[in-house]
């Protein structure tokens, strides 16, 4: 007898809960592994086949499931094109690195949220995230050490037109000037697409 991979049928309601699961840990992880905030202010939980690292501070986890929320909404009407999480010096306000995951939604006319509209085994999908997760963790073996305090916003790119909360700011890109890009991993729900990347400024 041969068995096959359970495959999952995924709409885009399902993709987007994946998708916005999937930002919230890889931002969790980048601010751990780039010490934005104290360590013991993490607490480990599993996921993905990984023990990952989130924080427990209460005004960060009120920023980033607000973040979170609206790039849900985003998702499921397909006006999402990508996240950046930028890193900046406090004292000299330069754009030291730029996490890029952009988005790409398949079949964006079809607005029906629960109809499936695709079918790929839940665990391919893990399996592909946690290979993204892994290489965050990694990513202090070859990123420039932070020589100074950091701080780190969210930059959600949207489609023109769309209605943006009153409470966000306009910002300018943050892009780095003489910057060494590193392509990272990628996953697909079969929905929605997500690559990812990390810049960096070259230490001087």
């Amino acid at each position: 007898m041969t068995t096959t991979a359970q495959k999952s049928e995924i709409s885009l309601k399902g993709s987007t809960a994946i998708v916005t699961e999937f930002f919230g840990y890889a931002v969790n992880s980048i601010i751990f592994q780039r010490g934005l905030y104290p360590p013991d202010t993490f607490k480990r939980v599993s996921k993905y086949g990984l023990t990952i690292l989130i924080s427990s501070d209460e005004g960060l986890n009120a920023y980033i499931s607000q973040v979170m929320g609206q790039l849900n909404k985003w998702l499921l009407s397909n006006d999402l094109e990508k996240l950046v999480l930028v890193i900046t010096g406090a004292d000299s306000g330069q754009t030291l690195e730029r996490w890029v995951f952009n988005v790409e939604t398949t079949d964006k006319e079809n607005m029906d949220l629960e109809k499936p509209r695709a079918s790929k085994p839940e665990k391919e999908i893990q399996s592909e995230i946690s290979s993204i997760i892994r290489q965050i963790t990694a990513s202090v073996t070859f990123l420039p050490l932070l020589q100074e305090a950091c701080t780190f916003d969210l930059l959600v790119y949207a489609r023109n037109g769309v209605e943006v909360p009153m409470e966000w700011e306009d910002s300018d890109p943050k892009y780095i000037t003489n910057s060494t890009e590193v392509p990272l991993r990628s996953f697909t729900t079969k929905v929605h697409r997500v690559d990812a990347m990390v810049s960096y400024r070259l230490a001087a």
